[in-house]
């Protein structure tokens, strides 16, 4: 009874033109066709796409898509026990129409008993490209749908021609599997799609042998937009004088491509444990063993590192992933390559994945005593002063070089801490002359990545410590001072 209710609801508000110009209908005269329910129950079924018990936000923007989608799970709802919610985002980017979108799907789902939630934008003025724009603030809404918990599952209607449509549109922009694997049945943030082994045709079928109404959006027949020259005209052209099979064509191109998709992931994951190394803010790799992969693992490991680098790859091309393995497969040198993002750079046989200018110079006063954070690392510098007696320590750290000793009393100024220069030299005690700090980074292997933030102490702009390569001779502490200024570097707590 309850059903039937819902039935002679929907009835009565067709009856009474509730649905305004704009709507498409037509008479329930067709014989009852269940085979749209049974796809998607298998298609739901193969992807996992829902548990018993989920709360699912069905995203309805009143097209005969989405109006099917909402149909076909309220009819499939028991079968899982879903609890559905009807989502709809006003864009305000057509006026009147927009409104009418937004009237239209309320009703809708007040006839089925479902609660609606109305999300409106604003994206009047936004720079760029409006239609990205706006697909950007849809998903931000179902994604903060879905990590507020009101729903455990957003399910959108994009059916196998929109797949088909979508594997032709990045065919012809040169994309590699990855982008062939086009729209994704199941994403990990947990949106869903249930209608997308349904071509469009079967779609508008369904909704007429129930007598469904849906909306038309007018701008889905401009030709200003490339999907649409690509489903009006290329695809049909393509699918009369080429393949009258296409649309399956293409999407079974996708499913094929993310069987590999889905491999390739657990394999990369595999291959980024053995090679891949995380270093501060970027990525680190030995050049011999990218270059001793197979071609096909090897840039899909560029690839991949450049995703992991924080901010960096999403813009990276065939062209870019070629340069960096070009640069790895050099005999040797220094070498870089810029990608949208970050840079690529080789030293000592490794290349690192870094955002561009993760390495900036500084200049800090210090105090003493005292403990000063490396700007930009994990590297703590700290300042202590001992006094030199015979029943302290302090002497044993002159020989054993645990820590740099500086006598106290011939240091004449305020210190500084600040990043190696270019030029920058002096003479580390216990070596016989002075050497330029890029010949010691040179000795000591020290990659270029590591260079720009190299912690330097000066005494009236005299270098009298640095990193790693100890205190200058000229001011070492030596058994004869009263008073020692001990100099450590420590991960910082």
């Amino acid at each position: 009874m309850a059903w039937k209710g819902i039935r002679s609801r929907r009835a009565h508000l067709l009856l009474a033109g509730i649905f305004p110009p704009g709507c498409t209908r037509a008479e329930p005269d067709a014989p009852y066709n269940g085979l749209v329910l049974r796809q998607v129950e298998q298609t739901i079924e193969r992807h996992g796409m829902f548990a018993r018990g989920e709360r699912v936000g069905v995203a309805v923007s009143g097209g005969a898509d989405s109006v099917c989608l909402l149909q076909v799970l309220v009819e499939l709802a028991r079968r899982w026990s879903l609890t559905l919610s009807v989502l709809h985002v006003n864009h305000n980017l057509r006026g009147a129409e927009s409104q009418g979108d937004a009237a239209f799907v309320r009703e809708l789902a007040c006839s089925l008993g479902l609660p609606f939630v109305l999300h409106e934008l604003d994206l009047a003025g936004t720079p760029g490209n409006l239609e990205a724009a706006a697909r950007e603030a849809r998903l931000a809404f179902f994604h903060h749908r879905i990590h507020t918990g009101d729903v455990t599952r957003v399910a959108l209607g994009h059916t196998r021609s929109d797949q088909a449509e979508t594997v032709l549109f990045r065919l012809l922009r040169g994309s590699g599997v990855t982008g062939l694997a086009a729209i994704r049945p199941l994403t990990e943030a947990g949106l869903v799609r249930p209608l997308l082994d349904v071509d469009r045709g079967a779609v508008e079928r369904f909704l007429r042998v129930r007598g469904l109404a849906w909306r038309e959006d007018s701008t889905n027949r401009s030709r200003d937009f490339a999907r649409n020259r690509i489903r009006h005209d290329l695809l049909p052209q393509l699918t009369r004088e080429w393949n009258p099979a296409l649309t399956e064509t293409l999407a079974h191109t996708a499913d094929i491509s993310l069987a590999e998709e889905e491999f390739w992931q657990t394999e990369m994951e595999r291959l980024a444990a053995l090679h891949l190394t995380r270093d501060g803010a970027g990525v680190r790799i030995s050049a011999a063993a990218l270059t001793a992969l197979p071609l096909a693992a090897a840039r899909r490991l560029v690839r991949y590192a450049m995703q992991v680098t924080p901010r960096g790859g999403a813009g990276a091309d065939f062209e870019h992933v070629t340069d960096v393995l070009e640069l790895a497969g050099r005999k040797s040198g220094t070498g870089r390559v810029q990608v949208p993002g970050l840079e690529v750079l080789r030293s000592f046989g490794e290349l690192r994945f870094g955002v561009p200018g993760d390495g900036r110079s500084f200049e800090l006063w210090v105090s003493v005593p005292g403990r000063t954070r490396v700007p930009g690392t994990n590297l703590c510098i700290s300042l202590e002063m001992l006094e030199n007696g015979e029943t302290s320590p302090s002497l044993d750290y002159v020989y054993n070089n645990q820590m740099g000793c500086l006598d106290w009393n011939r240091l004449s100024g305020r210190l500084k801490l600040r990043s190696w220069q270019p030029g920058d030299q002096y003479r580390p005690f216990g070596v016989p002359a002075a050497k330029k700090i890029k010949a010691l980074f040179q000795q000591a292997r020290i990659p270029v990545w590591e260079r720009t933030q190299w912690p330097v102490l000066t005494d009236a702009e005299s270098i009298v410590w640095t990193r790693r390569f100890g205190a200058a001779a000229a001011v070492a502490a030596d058994r004869g001072c009263s008073k020692i200024l001990a100099v450590s570097e420590a991960e910082c707590r």
